[in-house]
């Protein structure tokens, strides 16, 4: 293999691989701050404060149904005793962000963050109405997340201080330099420091890059794709333009996702599910080929 297709971000684009319905399938998320080195596995190989702690982490998102990620803000540390957790339920009605000061991770496991389990807030914290960014650059995971992550990071700090961070391994490491947008969920790749402003930018003015956009994190990947060809077909941009109404599996491998639109507008699209017709390594410690899902139109776009 040529040694600059040795990455697996590098493969996926050498292949043109699609980036549209590829975002990680989470509606509830936990972000909690640890500055220190992240493991392999974030949770059970960082202290944080030690692996028991991040095994029980681990216990925790499972009950709540949620993911729970690492976050760090980019070349600083905090003060000492001094963190934060932010938490988000992405929709697709009615996002919203959180945020809670905290001593120590441990303090988490103090909270009472049953209500997130119903996709509402806790009572702890305070709302957050501004946007949040988090970059992956979780360089044990995958390399590429590192490489093509941390300019990123870089440049978003720069441009957003603490609105913008590290955050631990979200999916789609071959997509890097990955990108997520909170409240929404909305994941964006293959961004160099550039890319990755602007797209933070549009979306801090309600607007969706779609030459990045991945998907949005609260709905199926069939889903995320009948979005993304809608987006693209009528050329609505705003992040609140479409609002999921019903997802029907009328064939097999045939989605039929509906969404309301603005003006009273109603979009119907279907996707067609089917393996990529290459198979390739998807990360750059895989060992093992795939070949992964690809979705494609069927059908005209409907309207009403």
């Amino acid at each position: 293999m040529p040694a600059e297709l040795e990455r697996c971000s590098a493969r996926s684009l050498a292949l043109g691989e699609s980036i549209d319905g590829t975002a990680s399938t989470v509606a509830t998320w936990i972000l909690l701050e640890h500055p220190g080195a992240w493991g392999r596995d974030a949770l059970a190989g960082s202290a944080v404060p030690s692996a028991a702690d991040g095994r029980t982490l681990r216990s925790l998102g499972e009950e709540l149904r949620a993911r729970i990620v690492l976050i760090r803000r980019h070349g600083r540390r905090p003060p000492k005793d001094e963190r934060v957790c932010f938490v988000s339920h992405t929709g697709p009605a009615d996002p919203w962000l959180r945020q809670i000061p905290l001593s120590s991770g441990r303090d988490l496991f103090d909270l009472d963050l049953s209500p997130l389990r119903r996709g509402r807030p806790p009572a702890a914290g305070q709302s957050d109405p501004l946007p949040l960014f988090v970059t992956c650059t979780h360089g044990r995971r995958d390399p590429c997340c590192a490489e093509r992550g941390r300019p990123v990071a870089r440049a978003l700090d720069r441009e957003f201080g603490l609105r913008s961070w590290e955050v631990s391994h979200i999916g789609g490491d071959r997509f890097a330099g990955n990108l997520v947008c909170f409240p929404h969920g909305m994941y964006f790749g293959r961004l160099d420091p550039s890319s990755g402003v602007e797209v933070a930018r549009a979306y801090t003015s309600g607007d969706v890059d779609l030459d990045h956009y991945r998907g949005r994190s609260c709905y199926p990947f069939a889903v995320q794709s009948a979005e993304g060809f809608v987006r693209r077909r009528t050329g609505l941009t705003g992040v609140d333009d479409l609002m999921l109404v019903s997802a029907l599996q009328v064939e097999p491998d045939v989605l039929e996702s509906t969404f309301d639109g603005p003006g009273g507008r109603s979009f119907v699209q279907r996707v067609r599910r089917h393996p990529a017709d290459v198979a390739r390594v998807l990360t750059c410690h895989g060992t093992r080929a795939d070949r992964p899902p690809v979705y494609e139109p069927v059908g005209e776009l409907l309207s009403g």
